[in-house]
């Protein structure tokens, strides 16, 4: 089953008031044990070494970024159980993405899509998906084939 309390959320930027905020607390709820932290948006560089500073002692870094791999709901979920047997922390970043230098430090990159989100949308999509991977280990009704 997916541990929860072993992945944390870091974002640039702060989420804005209203419907984001609203659908985001939503799953947040449902996910007891993920933590979101929020870091300042700055310069791609700056912002790069602000994830590295955050992270904690054998956390595994991925990177939510266009290029990176892309997988359906539940190969995402089974990537995601087997990846929380240790401390992960899944980054997304700001307008501009993320810097070559953090690409180059990443554990694994993935990609929410090939379109391009703002970072509200994106950290929804990526609770949602969180939340989906978990009631697809649990094998409850959510997710439909």
């Amino acid at each position: 089953m997916l541990n929860l309390s072993r992945i944390r959320i870091l974002t640039i930027g702060k989420q804005r008031p209203g419907w984001w905020q609203e659908a985001a607390t939503m799953y947040s709820k449902r996910l007891p044990g993920l933590e979101i932290f929020e870091l300042k948006d700055s310069t791609v560089e700056k912002e790069g070494i602000a994830i590295i500073n955050c992270l904690k002692n054998n956390e595994k870094l991925i990177l939510s970024s266009e290029e990176g791999a892309q997988y359906n709901s539940r190969e995402f979920a089974q990537k995601l159980n087997s990846l929380t047997v240790d401390r992960i922390a899944i980054a997304i970043g700001g307008a501009d993405g993320h810097s070559k230098s953090l690409k180059e430090k990443a554990n694994l990159i993935i990609s929410l899509s090939a379109l391009t989100f703002p970072h509200e949308l994106a950290r929804l999509i990526l609770l949602e998906q969180i939340y989906r991977s978990s009631t697809i280990l649990q094998g409850g009704p959510y997710h439909r084939d």
